[in-house]
């Protein structure tokens, strides 16, 4: 299978031409539901309701799925959409859609597994003229899989552990403490609370990373290319670190500017990117560095 490449084509019938399990890893934000118009016959997001718009992505997402190797992973990026005029599927104009959740849901039922639920929060989000609502900053990534079983490499994208918690490790715990015994519902002793009499944590064992939490602040950077929804590389990096083994292959099927051929690139694996709009195929191409088919 032809590697670093970019397939100016509709996602599913680009997909469909893909070996199966020949994947490691998918990242992807599919274009969100009725916010731009890209003037393609063929587009995604400017469907008539909000439950074709989800059919569409799901049966787009059930080939990757057949691409995706059994311990492949999905990180998908999507936000929300507002109703406008008129009613969309039970919704009134103003109401939020729920469009995060309805793809998720129906992504599941469709046989994904459902991992995580990561918030992408940004400090500098787009600007929004409401005053009758906070403003949004955050959009959703969802880790999906193919199985139960995945490859997942925490340590890739460990935080270091806060210097409070640090200061915690090194002192002593007495057994009459809180939370000395197990915490309804949690079934054991976390390690930070286990009693140590002598007063102080061996530097030597103490860890000095956590397990990465599932909100990421990430701010979004500028681009100057023809593309106005360009997600950070920053953000792609840290889903290939974690769902993508060194020299993988990471799949993007709406590649739009190449943030995620770029990020795999960088990171020494393989991409392939799948675009519908040629213009944003050359873009791309001239962004990574890479080939068009």
């Amino acid at each position: 299978m032809k590697t670093d490449v970019i397939i100016n084509r509709e996602a599913l019938y680009a997909l469909r031409e893909l070996p199966s399990e020949s994947v490691n890893c998918c990242v992807t934000s599919p274009p969100y539901y009725g916010l731009r118009d890209y003037g393609l016959d063929a587009q995604i997001g400017r469907e008539d309701t909000p439950e074709q718009y989800i059919d569409r992505l799901v049966e787009v997402f059930r080939e990757l799925r057949r691409v995706l190797k059994d311990d492949g992973t999905f990180w998908l990026n999507i936000a929300d959409t507002y109703c406008g005029t008129g009613m969309k599927a039970g919704c009134k104009q103003k109401d939020l859609i729920g469009i995060p959740w309805l793809l998720a849901f129906a992504l599941r039922s469709d046989g994904w597994y459902l991992r995580s639920d990561i918030i992408w929060m940004k400090e500098n989000p787009m600007p929004e003229s409401c005053r009758d609502r906070p403003s949004r900053c955050y959009e959703h990534i969802f880790l999906l899989t193919k199985s139960k079983k995945y490859y997942y490499d925490a340590a890739a994208i460990a935080e270091p552990i806060a210097p409070g918690t640090a200061a915690r490790y090194r002192q002593g715990r007495s057994a009459g403490h809180k939370y000395a015994e197990e915490v309804p519902g949690q079934g054991k002793v976390q390690g930070i609370n286990k009693t140590r009499s002598g007063g102080y944590y061996d530097d030597a064992l103490m860890p000095t990373t956590r397990n990465k939490r599932d909100v990421w602040l990430i701010n979004t950077v500028p681009y100057k290319g023809g593309h106005f929804a360009a997600y950070p590389p920053k953000l792609v990096e840290t889903c290939i670190l974690a769902g993508c083994p060194a020299g993988g292959v990471v799949l993007d099927p709406f590649l739009g500017s190449g943030t995620t051929g770029l990020a795999a690139k960088s990171l020494d694996r393989r991409y392939i990117g799948i675009e519908l709009n040629a213009e944003y195929c050359a873009l791309a191409g001239a962004r990574i560095g890479g080939g068009n088919t």
